[in-house]
Formats: structure tokens, C-alpha cells, sequence
């Protein structure tokens, strides 16, 4: 019997936290044990396996991984994942000789590409050196798509956005800058044999409140920041309002401070425990000084003359039920806010003017092409969609995903095969066993906290717009930051018909994670634990009924940090430590399947 309706066979583990936790998956302990071995290239060049802007998303990634990180089991902070792929990016060698290249010949495909963003730069590193004649599209002068238009450069530097896209357009692709498509029609005459739609979310949401349009001085944020980004916009007022509290928001706030506003308020109609922005991007606005203001809801545009003055709101209160979700909302008084200028940063939208209605692309009711989840394809036969233009606005990491899977998608169709026949994604187990008391993984357990990120001093970060604010661990930062990595990759394996049940390994777990006990049931078994369950919903592991008494090995993976001692002390063997290799198919895989 199996109390916990969990891994059935004679061995049990838990498969990689972390790395299952980031749509586009890569080694993540792996990369960071050839960091504490200073072998940066190295782990540059793992990590870019999936992630293919290693040094962008070391600096602006929405960490989707650091909350799944073991650390969190044992206390407040994960391990610093995103900023130890900066480690590897600004102290690795040159890697262009490292990296795929185009073959002489090409396969005699021509890929349209729709947008030079990092879905569509995915597909070009996943394509190009299959022999894909890849021609992209971008309507602005430069590459990088929302990248680079609406991430300022005080948090990703353009020199580090153009080397990483640099390294893909020079595998070989054909950049037609200053290009925009306007009619889907057009391209299609042009016979391509797949074209990808990574033209992101362009489009701002805005606000339609009396006085809206009685004055200049009132900007849709993402459109505000492309017109930072491109110098076109140089200047704002000294009093400045952002309406909203995502990402973007941050990012508006924190731009205006740097055009020279000295009072700068970010309006949120909710409490904080309802914002959409990271907290670390939220800790840096209000480190710069950012005012937050919650409970406000926008009524009314002050406008004076022509001259915009101020903003009305609604101030508003909640009641909340016993898990924090609002149960009644009633306005309590109206204000009003002085202010120069508004950035409206409420959420963005997909925008496809430019596809006619007749070609087979059929539209939600949103406006919104039908994709396919898997494959990624629209209702039209090899036209594909990717990022933000496929599902609406997301992260960088997500689009990369989806350049990967629609790259797997497009050669498929070129090649005439099923697009839902794909290649699966798998976990092998390999000892990590290099002597009886040695292993081929730092298993000490560091105390040591989370490090900070160091920054630029606060007056200097406004002097110039491209200061960029983290200066990036120093040595000794991410030399105790890689120790920190409890190596989620590396399971405890047990072998039930070697185990004597001499309780050695029960003895010397540090942290009470194991015991043995009577095959009841869950409730039974739970209660026969060393340690008290400190996350009910986290699954623990039983093994096989043990040979000598028929009871069974119970593994509580909540509370374990694979130390590896109840391998190191168990006399027979049968506790191992096994690192678990993570298999994800690309386009390569699917090509070399023939």
C-alpha cells in the first residue's frame, strides 16, 4: 500500500523545483555550480541553451523560478537565480565562436519574422542554423521590440540588449529595419513558407474620464517610455501622477524622475497586497523617493485653461473576508492631487489592425487571434504567433518559451509532419556519488542570507538617463551566493530492498526529515512523523514496503535540503544522491529525429 498515492516504484525523489518553475527550463543548479567553479563562459553557454538572453534576463526577469527555490523552505529569501545569470554574463569570455552559425546552403525554407522582439528572435536562434532563410520585420529603427522601447536603460543597458540580439541576427538573418508590415495580405503574396507574429502588445490602454482629452500633458505609458527610449521625449513636469502600479508603472515612475520631476506619485485604486508589480521593482521606486498612494480611484481630469493641473479621485475603503479578498468597497471622501503631467499605465493590449479579416485568422471576441496552445499556430495553416502577441502581455521569459515552440512548430510544417508529434520532455537520474563520503556537489548548508544587490548612490543615478542603477554582485557577493543553492537537482533515492532499517539515516538527518514507520494511512503516517509538517499541501514520499518488518521509509521533502548525509552514513546503499538531468527538445532535436 501506498499511504500517499505518490511514486509507486522502489525508488522515490522529488524532480528539479526551480527549473520546472521558469517556462523556458534550463539547469539552473547546474549553471550556478560552474559559477562557484568560476567557469562563466561555461554557464553563460548552459544557461543560453533555453534562455537565449542570458544577460538581458540576468538583469530584467520576472523570476518566475526564485519562487520555487528550495531556500524558501528554510527561510525568507530564495537563492539570487536571476542575478547569478548577470554573474555569468558580465565575467564570461567572448562566446560568438561558441555559438551556431548559419550553413553554407540553406534548407531552401524563407521564414517571415513580424517584430524584432524576443520571441521572434527566439525562432531565429532555433531556425537559422537548420538552413531557414529567417527575414524579420521590425518597424522601428533598432532591434529588441518592447525590450528595448519600454524597459528604461537604467535597468538594461543598450549595449547589453545589443550584443545579446546581435548574437542572434549574426547566426544569419535578414534585418529589415524601419519596415513595418501593414497588411498580413502582402506578406502572404510574398510566399513564405511560415511567417511568426511577434509584434507584442503594442497598444496602451487608456482611461476615458472627463477631461481626458482637454490637454497634452496626459501620456499612455508604454507609448511615453518608446518616446523616452527613442530621445524624443526629454523633459517632464515637475509634478508628475503614474495611474497604475504594474511593472510598467515602476518603470514610468522611475523615468520620470530621471526627466526631472522632484514629486512623484504611482496612484493604486487597490491595496498593496493587490498590485501587479514585483516587489523588488516596487523596494527600487520607493528607495528613488516614489510616493505610492493606495485606496485611490481616478474620477476626473483637472484642466484649467488648457493648462492640466490636477487629477480627482475617489478615495476608497475595502472590506475583506478571512482570506484577503475584498468583500465590500465604498468611497469615503473625493480628493483632488495637483500635478503637471499623467502617465496612464493600466495595461496593455494586442492591436492587429493590419491583419485583414478574410485570410482564415480567426479572432476571438477580445479581437484576438485563436492560437494554438501547443503549437502555437493560428487557425491559418503556417502562420504562427508568439509572446506578448499571442496571449497578451506577459514576461520576456514566457516569450522566449514560445519562440522555442513555434520554431519546433514551423519546422515541422516545412517539413510536412505532424506539428502535435513533438518530441517529449523527460528527467534521467544519474549518481552523484565520487566516494563514500564525497560528492560532485557542494552539500555544506551556508547560513548566510541573501545578498543585496548593490546600487548606484542615489544622487548620482539622476544625472544622466543610462545610468544603470545595479552595479551586479561583486566577488565575494556571489561566491556566498552560489553556496546559498540547496542543489534541487540532486535527489535523495532510496532502494526499499537494501534498506536494514538500522535508522542511521533517521539519526543523523540534521532537519528530521525522515522515519519509518507502520504502512497506515496518510493521517497515520503524518502522525508518525519526527518533525511537524510545516506545509500540508507539500507532498512527502513513502517507499515500498521495507523487507524485514513491512513498514515504510517516509521522506517529509518539505523540510529536506539535500545535504546528502543519509547517503554518506547508510551502511548498505541504499540511499543515493542522484542529479536529476532535465531533457527539453528544440527544434535541432526535432530536425536531427529526421
Amino acid at each position: 500500500m501506498d499511504p500517499t498515492n505518490l511514486d509507486e516504484s522502489e525508488h522515490f525523489h522529488r524532480v528539479v523545483d526551480c527549473q520546472w518553475a521558469c517556462p523556458a527550463h534550463t539547469d539552473v543548479p547546474g549553471y550556478i555550480r560552474l559559477i562557484a567553479q568560476g567557469r562563466f563562459t561555461e554557464a553563460y553557454l548552459l544557461n543560453r541553451t533555453s534562455n537565449v538572453f542570458p544577460g538581458i534576463l540576468g538583469r530584467v526577469c520576472d523570476r518566475p523560478c526564485e519562487p520555487a527555490c528550495r531556500r524558501n523552505r528554510v527561510e525568507a529569501e530564495p537563492v539570487a537565480i536571476c542575478r547569478l545569470k548577470r554573474v555569468a554574463s558580465d565575467n564570461r569570455e567572448d562566446v560568438s565562436g561558441s555559438l551556431p552559425k548559419a550553413p553554407h546552403q540553406s534548407n531552401g525554407k524563407r521564414i517571415a519574422l513580424i517584430g524584432a522582439g524576443c520571441s521572434s528572435l527566439t525562432v531565429v536562434n532555433d531556425l537559422a542554423p537548420l538552413g531557414y532563410e529567417c527575414v524579420i520585420f521590425e518597424a522601428f529603427d533598432k532591434p529588441g521590440g518592447l525590450m528595448r522601447t519600454n524597459i528604461p536603460a537604467f535597468r538594461l543597458p543598450a549595449d547589453v540588449l545589443d550584443e545579446e540580439i546581435g548574437y542572434i541576427i549574426d547566426i544569419g538573418a535578414e534585418l529589415r529595419l524601419s519596415t513595418p508590415i501593414d497588411s498580413m495580405s502582402d506578406l502572404l503574396a510574398e510566399n513564405f513558407d511560415a511567417i511568426f507574429v511577434g509584434s507584442g502588445a503594442p497598444k496602451g490602454k487608456d482611461l476615458e474620464i472627463p477631461g481626458r482629452h482637454d490637454s497634452d500633458r496626459i501620456h499612455i505609458g508604454i507609448d511615453w517610455l518608446e518616446s523616452i527610449a527613442f530621445g524624443h521625449t526629454a523633459k517632464v513636469g515637475r509634478r508628475v501622477l503614474i495611474i497604475g502600479v504594474g511593472n510598467t508603472a515602476m518603470d514610468c515612475c522611475r523615468s520620470a524622475l530621471r526627466l526631472g520631476a522632484d514629486d512623484v506619485k504611482v496612484m493604486a485604486r487597490k491595496p498593496r497586497s493587490y498590485f501587479k508589480a514585483s516587489e523588488w521593482e516596487l523596494e527600487d521606486a520607493e528607495e528613488e523617493r516614489v510616493e505610492i498612494v493606495v485606496n485611490h480611484s481616478p474620477k476626473a481630469f483637472v484642466v484649467e485653461e488648457g493648462r492640466l493641473t490636477g487629477m480627482r479621485f475617489e478615495r476608497l475603503r475595502y472590506e475583506f473576508d478571512d482570506h484577503g479578498a475584498i468583500t465590500a468597497t465604498e468611497v469615503v471622501d473625493e480628493v483632488t492631487i495637483s500635478c503637471d503631467d499623467v502617465v496612464l499605465a493600466i495595461g496593455q493590449d494586442n492591436a492587429f489592425p493590419w491583419i485583414e479579416r478574410d485570410l482564415g485568422i480567426e479572432f476571438d471576441r477580445w479581437d484576438v487571434p485563436k492560437i494554438d496552445p501547443v503549437t502555437f499556430e493560428s487557425t491559418r495553416p503556417g502562420v504562427y504567433f508568439g509572446g506578448d502577441a499571442a496571449f497578451g502581455p506577459k514576461n520576456i521569459i514566457w516569450a522566449v518559451e514560445h519562440g522555442h515552440q513555434a520554431a519546433i512548430s514551423i519546422h515541422k510544417h516545412c517539413q510536412g509532419t505532424d506539428l502535435r508529434d513533438r518530441l517529449p520532455r523527460g528527467v534521467t537520474l544519474t549518481s552523484a556519488k565520487m566516494g563514500i563520503h564525497e560528492w560532485s556537489y557542494s552539500n555544506d548548508y551556508d547560513p548566510s542570507a541573501r545578498r543585496l544587490m548593490p546600487h548606484v548612490d542615489l544622487p548620482k543615478r539622476f544625472e544622466k538617463l543610462n545610468i544603470e542603477v545595479e552595479l551586479g554582485f561583486s566577488k565575494q557577493q556571489f561566491v556566498t551566493e552560489v553556496e546559498r543553492c540547496l542543489n534541487c537537482d540532486l535527489q535523495t533515492v532510496f532502494t526499499a530492498d537494501l534498506c536494514i532499517e538500522c535508522d542511521a539515516c533517521i539519526d543523523i538527518c540534521p532537519v528530521d526529515c525522515l522515519a519509518i514507520t507502520e504502512n497506515v494511512d496518510r493521517q497515520g503516517v503524518e502522525a508518525r512523523l519526527k518533525a511537524p509538517r510545516l506545509n500540508s499541501d507539500q507532498p512527502f514520499y513513502a517507499s515500498e514496503p521495507l523487507k524485514h518488518t513491512a513498514r515504510i521509509m517516509v521522506k517529509d521533502e518539505n523540510l529536506c535540503v539535500h545535504c546528502g548525509l543519509c547517503a554518506e552514513r547508510c551502511p548498505t546503499g541504499a540511499w543515493d544522491m542522484q542529479k536529476s538531468t532535465i531533457t527539453i527538445p528544440y527544434a535541432v532535436h526535432e530536425a536531427d529525429r529526421g
